[in-house]
C-alpha cells in the first residue's frame, strides 16, 4: 500500500467468500478485494484442502479500504448484515469450519472496534443466539490467495449459489 494513512486493510470471512467479496467489492471506498484462505494451520491451501474442513482456515475476503471515504466501522456494519453472526460454522446453504464468521484485524484499534460493535449487536437482542464470530488479530497469520477462478467471481460469471 502506497499510502499507509490513507489506505488500510480489513478481512472477514462471512461464508462462502463469493457473495461476501461481490458486497464488499461494489461499496464505495474499497479500493480492492481479494478472497483467500486465513486462519489455519496448513502452509498453501488449496480449494480442495479447505473443503475437507481439515486445514483450520475460514474462507476470507481481504479488503484494502480508502479511509478517506469508508470507515472501518461501516465495513464492519457491512459484515454483520451480509450473514447471520449467530450461527457456527453455518452460513446458508454452506455447512463447515471454513464458513465460520469471523474478523481479522489489523491492528488494535481494529480490534477494539471490532469487539465493541459485536458487544453492541449481541445486546441489540437482533439474535436469539449469541455472536458466535470470532475476532483474531491478523498479524500472526498469512493470507493465501484463493485460486484465481475464485477472485471476482460473480462479477466475471453472474450469480452464484451464495447467499449475499
Amino acid at each position: 500500500m502506497a499510502d499507509e494513512n490513507k489506505y488500510k486493510k480489513a478481512a472477514f470471512g462471512a461464508g462462502c467468500f463469493w457473495g461476501v467479496e461481490e458486497t464488499f467489492r461494489t461499496t464505495k471506498g474499497v479500493v480492492s478485494t481479494a478472497v483467500g484462505y486465513m486462519g489455519g494451520h496448513t502452509e498453501n491451501p488449496t480449494y480442495e484442502d479447505i473443503c475437507s474442513g481439515q486445514t483450520g482456515h475460514a474462507e476470507t475476503v481481504e479488503v484494502t479500504y480508502d479511509l478517506s471515504i469508508i470507515s472501518y466501522n461501516e465495513l464492519l456494519n457491512i459484515f454483520w448484515k451480509i450473514h447471520d453472526p449467530s450461527t457456527l460454522n453455518h452460513k446458508g446453504p454452506d455447512i463447515g469450519e471454513q464458513y465460520r464468521s469471523i474478523i481479522f484485524y489489523y491492528d488494535a484499534e481494529q480490534g477494539k472496534a471490532a469487539r465493541a460493535s459485536k458487544e453492541e449487536l449481541n445486546k441489540s437482542g437482533v439474535y436469539r443466539q449469541d455472536i458466535v464470530t470470532e475476532i483474531v488479530p491478523a498479524r500472526k497469520l498469512k493470507f493465501y490467495m484463493a485460486e484465481d477462478y475464485h477472485q471476482k467471481y460473480i462479477k466475471k460469471r453472474g450469480q452464484s449459489s451464495c447467499r449475499f
